[in-house]
């Protein structure tokens, strides 16, 4: 089944998912040329391996807690914050805590 994707000028409820998280997937919001847009499920305990995307990348944690391995570090993004990092930098992620994020990958023209 294909995933339903957002229109041009559809609203899109980004909300906390609260106690829906621990049932909830990580969905593609838009896919389009130019940028992806994905709401990211992570929960607590999981990993997702160190790998690398060509394009930039966004990731602005809506609830909850993530490690974010980085190269030479990690740091722990929270509930609100937002990191940015560069096409092809190798990232990691581990939940610290059930966590939602708005993952955005831009694709070039």
């Amino acid at each position: 089944m294909a995933l339903q994707h957002a229109k041009p000028g559809e609203i899109v409820d980004l909300r906390p998912l609260g106690g829906k998280l621990r049932d909830a997937k990580t969905a593609a919001i838009i896919k389009s040329e130019h940028f992806e847009a994905v709401r990211l499920i992570v929960l607590a305990g999981t990993k997702i391996a160190p790998h690398k995307v060509p394009g930039n990348i966004m990731l602005h944690c809506l609830e909850g807690r993530i490690s974010l391995g980085l190269a030479d570090s990690a740091v722990v993004l929270s509930s609100g914050e937002w990191v940015y990092l560069t096409g092809g930098e190798i990232h990691s992620l581990d939940g610290i805590e059930d966590s939602s994020l708005l993952l955005t990958i831009l694709l070039g023209s």
